[in-house]
């Protein structure tokens, strides 16, 4: 019996370290976003089952601030099909979301880009620019606004037929939120960096 149970553990510390980048699925936490508009999500999320109104306001300025290329255009959820999403590992959060379309870019281009023109006061997580290589067809940007933050923005940039499709993740802690310790003694990653 002492193996299975050394094995259910190591499964659940490999899962609890998994948590950082995640698929959306039901009960994800994540608010369908609305269509329409400025391409926001309709109803804030939160774990809390209230809304903290100085986390909303923060998330809400963050969005607010989002500097894109020359050429993007607010857009809907449909723009392209965002199959993961950011793991926020702290919470309880308020999470935004908006997307963009920007004709003619490329991934590389709009990347690079969103890393040299940071969002408001918000520093990034990315470890360098990326190539300028037709191949890759999806990245992620993440920005936070202090070093070891769980907060902030992770855009992620998708290559379509005609450019490239932008959503933008934006979490702001709640008053009550808290950091579980990471499994293993470990670090969080930082969001942006899967």
């Amino acid at each position: 019996m002492r193996n299975r149970s050394e094995l259910v553990v190591g499964a659940l510390l490999v899962a609890l370290a998994l948590t950082g980048c995640a698929t959306a699925g039901a009960g994800s936490g994540v608010a369908p976003p609305s269509v329409g508009g400025p391409a926001v999500s309709g109803e804030p999320a939160s774990s809390t089952g209230g809304t903290d109104t100085a986390a909303l306001e923060q998330a809400q300025a963050w969005m607010e601030a989002a500097t894109l290329p020359s050429g993007a255009i607010h857009s809907d959820p449909s723009v392209a099909a965002f199959t993961s999403y950011q793991g926020w590992p702290c919470g309880p959060v308020e999470e935004l979301e908006a997307f963009w379309t920007i004709p003619g870019a490329t991934v590389s281009k709009t990347a690079n880009w969103l890393m040299e023109n940071p969002t408001a006061d918000l520093i990034t997580t990315a470890l360098a620019p990326v190539p300028d290589d037709q191949t890759i067809t999806t990245t992620t940007v993440g920005y936070i606004p202090a070093p070891d933050a769980q907060e902030g923005i992770v855009y992620t940039i998708m290559k379509t037929a005609d450019g490239v499709a932008v959503r933008a993740e934006i979490a702001a802690l709640t008053a009550s939120a808290v950091c579980p310790t990471p499994p293993g003694g470990g670090i969080w990653g930082e969001p942006g960096l899967g």
